[in-house]
């Protein structure tokens, strides 16, 4: 995760974060210490693997995701156009 995303947060629950394993672990962490996550912070933890099937959609929750194209240029290289498949919502999560 950015470390610009871990902005707010103690010391203590930034080595939580760290710990996390995966969105659902780092949802359920930021769930039981009370820490309201931005828009940008839910897209960061629910777009920021290259795994396709560990996305979770920032806006409904649902977890099957397609990958509509590959950033190869400019700002998005590296990264990749996903959508959920319940509600639409696109992103780009990091590869």
């Amino acid at each position: 995760m950015k470390e610009e995303l871990l902005k707010g947060l103690s010391e203590e629950q930034i080595a939580k974060v760290k710990a996390c394993k995966s969105q659902e672990e780092m949802l359920a962490l930021a769930k039981e210490e009370g820490v309201e996550l931005t828009d940008e912070q839910l897209e960061a933890v629910s777009g920021g693997t290259c795994d396709d099937s560990l996305l979770v959609c920032s806006k409904c929750r649902y977890d099957l995701i397609t990958m509509i194209e590959r950033g190869t240029t400019g700002k998005h290289k590296g990264w990749k156009l996903v959508e959920c498949n319940r509600c639409h919502h696109r992103w780009w999560a990091e590869v």
